[in-house]
């Protein structure tokens, strides 16, 4: 009884109440739980991109729950974060390894080569063209952010946002500016989720009524050893070009391989979904745990949401324009609505070419020969990012040093 009575309970209740959330927790927190309210109901009410904004979404509202940063990320109590320490850490310091080690986004696009059908591609390789159009927001959006005073290395991966990837941008973003890392992953995947409602009017206002219901010729068929070496020879020749895109573009290439050559149909399985859906949800809450409310609500982050926009409308016009050009030169061969396909959003943008494109013609069936420009798209959004890995990521560039000079001096001088 005596040492019942010798306990502190002033003490223990008051130590207590210090460590409630409600004590802990800042106006920043609580602005970022409703923007992560709202992130779910995109998800769940309205479906746009469910798979990544719902993980995304949970993520930042875990982190943000006051309190409970502590608990679920941990931190060294000489606040040591280093992996070779990994004593008191919480459960999302660990699956953060995947981002930070730049683990998730290649195994992501394992999965993607999985689903992917080349056979567009191959049928009509001037779909590359398209492609290649569509990453015209990146590098204008890169020059944009530079003058908005950004270093090269968050320029870089601002940009990426125009290639419409998730996962490239994270890839791009984490190698080079990896304190942006939220800011640009919820960006991305909200404009890829948005594609209907950005892309639709950019298509109306750029092709003609005529242009619209243009019929084309149905593809070639493909063999099954053009599919094979197809992944194999691509890997090699970019390999050889452009190494620093390896990683993206060589996990998309072994994943479609392992699709297309028919002997390992299990590993192909499992690269579709047991490997993707894991990922993809540990993705998605890796991301979303960094969205704390005093790094994310900054006028910087609304200039990257606007700088990123504008990259996703831009690269949405370069692919339009270019297969603009390209029926004019077939002489109405190739109907202008695959343009904006050249997007690496796949197979949604290609999605949204057939649904506009039967709006004009009920009898006018575009997916497949949208498909092209689409997963041209993916390859082309990987190559841009082994551009902008090769030109930046490097010690040389730590400051941003000649590059951004050079350029600030073309934005001032324009």
């Amino acid at each position: 009884m005596q040492s019942l009575l010798a306990v502190d309970f002033g003490g223990i209740f008051s130590g207590l109440y210090g460590q409630m959330g409600f004590v802990q927790g800042s106006w920043q927190n609580y602005v970022m739980i409703l923007i992560s309210f709202v992130l779910m109901y995109l998800a769940i009410v309205k479906k746009f991109e469910p798979m990544l904004l719902l993980p995304i979404a949970f993520g930042m509202f875990l982190i943000n729950i006051p309190g409970a940063e502590k608990v679920l990320w941990g931190t060294h109590p000489e606040g040591n974060n280093s992996y070779d320490d990994v004593k008191n850490q919480g459960l999302l310091w660990y699956l953060y390894f995947g981002v930070d080690k730049v683990i998730y986004p290649p195994l992501i696009f394992l999965g993607i080569g999985a689903m992917t059908d080349f056979g567009p591609l191959i049928a009509n390789p001037k779909s590359m063209l398209i492609g290649a159009g569509a990453q015209l927001g990146i590098f204008l959006a890169f020059i944009l952010a530079t003058a908005f005073g950004f270093s090269v290395a968050a320029a870089a991966s601002i940009a990426i946002i125009g290639g419409a990837d998730g996962p490239t941008a994270i890839l791009v973003t984490t190698k080079l500016s990896s304190d942006l890392l939220p800011m640009i992953a919820i960006a991305a995947y909200s404009y890829m989720a948005l594609i209907p409602i950005i892309q639709k009017p950019l298509m109306k206002l750029l092709t003609t009524k005529k242009e619209r219901t243009i019929r084309m010729k149905p593809l070639r068929q493909v063999s099954k050893i053009e599919k094979i070496l197809f992944p194999i020879v691509v890997t090699l020749v970019m390999g050889i070009i452009l190494p620093d895109s390896i990683a993206l573009l060589g996990m998309l290439m072994l994943g479609n391989l392992l699709k297309e050559s028919g002997v390992v149909d299990r590993l192909s399985t499992q690269a579709q979904n047991g490997l993707m859906n894991t990922i993809t949800i540990f993705l998605g809450i890796s991301v979303g745990c960094k969205a704390k409310g005093e790094l994310f609500l900054q006028v910087q982050t609304l200039e990257i949401i606007a700088i990123g926009l504008l990259a996703f409308v831009m690269g949405t016009i370069g692919g339009l324009l270019v297969a603009k050009l390209m029926c004019k030169i077939t002489k109405g061969q190739i109907n202008p609505l695959i343009g904006s396909a050249g997007v690496s959003a796949v197979p949604m943008a290609a999605r949204i070419s057939e649904d506009v494109g039967r709006q004009y013609d009920p009898q006018n069936h575009l997916l497949m020969h949208a498909m092209g420009p689409n997963v041209a798209g993916v390859i082309g959004s990987a190559i841009a990012a082994g551009v902008l890995l090769a030109c930046f990521y490097s010690p040389g560039y730590a400051d941003g040093s000649a590059v951004s000079a050079a350029i600030q001096t073309i934005t001032s001088v324009a």
